[in-house]
């Protein structure tokens, strides 16, 4: 199993950078696809991006193409989201999730583990 935490949330103006890591567990970890999602109160859990097990193929929500970039690494068990020229409507809670899986979904319902989400507020 994977157990995804997350870190690296916190308040930052429009406009600024924050990065975001995923710490997992498993000697399986880069048999896993990765993804991000986030809540913005009141509304659905939405895709941002997700990237490969190798690293190798990534995919992001249009909203956020150009913006943010997803990497890992695999020694360390680590993913990160790399978030630039943030908006205030990226302001959200950010969810870690992992799936059991080498192919890239956009879905929920397509991820085995979540962690417990880290929260980012963009001010103006």
């Amino acid at each position: 199993q994977v157990r995804p935490v997350e870190s690296g949330g916190g308040l930052v103006q429009a406009g600024g950078s924050l990065r975001l890591s995923c710490a997992g567990s498993g000697r399986t970890f880069s048999s896993y696809v990765m993804g991000w999602f986030r809540q913005a109160p009141e509304m659905e859990r939405e895709f941002v991006v997700a990237i490969s097990g190798s690293g190798g193929s990534t995919y992001y929500a249009d909203s956020v193409k150009g913006r943010f970039t997803i990497s890992r690494d695999n020694a360390k068990n680590m993913v990160y989201l790399q978030m630039n020229s943030l908006k205030i409507e990226d302001t959200a809670v950010y969810y870690c999730a992992a799936r059991r899986s080498p192919f890239i979904r956009r879905g929920v319902g397509d991820y085995d583990y979540w962690g417990q989400g880290t929260q980012v507020t963009v001010s103006s």
